[in-house]
């Protein structure tokens, strides 16, 4: 095996035991806010986008399943955090757009998760997340650019 695929694999674990450290350090937070996880992702990804999003989009930018996407969405519309709304560009996959109330949670779990990232940001140097972040950036670019020409 070639030190290049040794370290791929130890690149891929590492990101695998990330996600469940980053899932840990916000659970408590999460939790306060009674909503499942994808549900707070799903509304995460209508608050913070630019543009209001589709299903599709939402499933895509985050590597989830459009159902799993829908079915989140589905219940904070029921609970009334979004509305869908017509998409000019597209008859079937309507547009959602995050209520009052969807921006007034998500600002409320926002404040909660600050505390928590401050006292991490106490421990690591932000130059560390910096650089992190850049160099997360580059190596998802690459695996979005080969997916996109068909790799996998």
């Amino acid at each position: 095996m070639s030190e290049r695929f040794i370290e791929f694999e130890r690149f891929a674990d590492e990101v695998a035991r990330l996600r469940g450290r980053m899932r840990a350090l916000y659970a408590d937070t999460r939790s306060a806010s009674g909503l499942a996880e994808m549900e707070l992702t799903v509304l995460t990804a209508v608050v913070n986008a630019a543009a209001p999003p589709t299903v599709a989009q939402i499933g895509r930018s985050l590597g989830h399943p459009r159902q799993v996407v829908q079915r989140a969405a589905n219940h904070l519309a029921e609970l009334g955090f979004v509305a869908f709304e017509a998409n000019p560009e597209h008859k079937r996959a309507s547009l959602i757009v995050a209520t009052d109330a969807g921006r007034a949670l998500k600002a409320a779990d926002h404040a909660r998760a600050e505390a928590v990232t401050r006292a991490v940001l106490a421990r690591i140097d932000k130059a560390a997340f910096a650089d992190a972040a850049d160099r997360l950036h580059a190596i998802r670019s690459a695996i979005e650019t080969y997916l996109k020409e068909g790799g996998a």
